[in-house]
């Protein structure tokens, strides 16, 4: 039996080997490509947090219903729903809720604004200064200026008030009003203040106020429905003056039993009740009896008896 020599056998174990690595592929092996991602991150809590704060940057500097200090930028709570204050006006924060302030408008066109502290319930009491409120009727071009004066109320400090009071000419009256005040000083700060007097609710659902002098013929003219006893029995008065600081809430959701109001439907308030024809009428707000009292005089066949207007 005859061997190989070393040197040839190991030569051609080694040259079988590579030949059965190329066949398998060893030599020209490459890697495989890994696959891209494609999924999305679900975005963490703190960016979503980072997006809000960027996009409140985008917020105008004095919003309706708003106000911000001035030369100072705008904060994400800049926008607010107006809230009813206690003196039958409505609440404006100033300064992202630093401050506030009641807005009041009343028909002689008195024009109030009672400042408020962080706390709504608190007066705040502010430099004694001169102010100029620019006012328009919602959707108008022009704007009215119109100076308030400072008028101290009981217990302000010398030097103080709590109270600014300034008069609006005939044609602003019983309207909805847009609102701009330049500058305020509050404790050092100076604030720029903006505000419609017209809420959502208001402006979509309830009457708006009459001109003093149309309400002075409306009330004391009788006429229809509407006579010289119910005026005598409402004590010869209009229903601004008689209802004078209380306060309006409207309440859209009566619930079945409830009294309601004949103009709105919504629910009524035995606080705001109106003679016509002899018999009690409950009604949500002033403005409301204006509209009744004129159709008692306009077309008296639609009025109905009070017990009718019952959810």
């Amino acid at each position: 039996m005859k061997f190989l020599p070393p040197s040839l056998s190991v030569s051609a174990i080694v040259m079988a080997l590579c030949g059965l690595l190329s066949l398998l592929g060893c030599g020209s092996a490459t890697p495989t490509p890994s696959v891209p991602k494609t999924s999305t991150p679900v975005p963490t809590a703190e960016a979503h947090v980072e997006t809000s704060k960027a996009d409140a940057t985008r917020i105008p500097a004095v919003q309706v219903g708003a106000s911000s200090p001035v030369g100072k930028a705008a904060d994400a709570e800049g926008e607010h729903a107006h809230k009813p204050g206690s003196h039958g006006g409505i609440i404006i924060p100033i300064g992202t809720d630093s401050y506030h302030t009641e807005a009041i408008v009343e028909k002689g066109g008195d024009f109030r604004l009672l400042m408020l502290g962080k706390d709504e319930s608190r007066i705040q009491e502010v430099e004694v200064q001169p102010l100029k409120a620019y006012v328009k009727a919602v959707g108008q071009p022009d704007a009215t200026p119109v100076e308030l004066t400072a008028t101290p109320m009981d217990g302000d400090a010398q030097g103080k008030t709590s109270q600014f009071v300034g008069k609006l000419s005939e044609e602003l009256r019983g309207k909805p009003l847009e609102v701009t005040i330049p500058n305020i000083r509050i404790n050092g700060e100076r604030f720029r203040v903006g505000f419609t007097t017209a809420t959502e609710t208001h402006a979509e659902e309830m009457p708006a106020s009459l001109p003093a002098a149309e309400e002075l013929s409306l009330y004391l003219t009788p006429k229809g429905k509407y006579t010289a006893a119910d005026i005598e029995a409402n004590g010869g008065v209009t229903a601004s003056q008689k209802f004078k600081g209380i306060l309006s809430k409207h309440n859209m959701m009566p619930k079945s039993g409830d009294r309601i109001c004949p103009v709105t439907q919504t629910k009524a308030n035995s606080a705001f009740t109106w003679i016509v024809d002899g018999k009690p009428y409950q009604f949500c707000c002033p403005p409301c009896v204006d509209e009744f009292v004129k159709m008692a005089k306009e077309t008296p066949e639609q009025i109905q008896l009070p017990e009718s207007y019952v959810k």
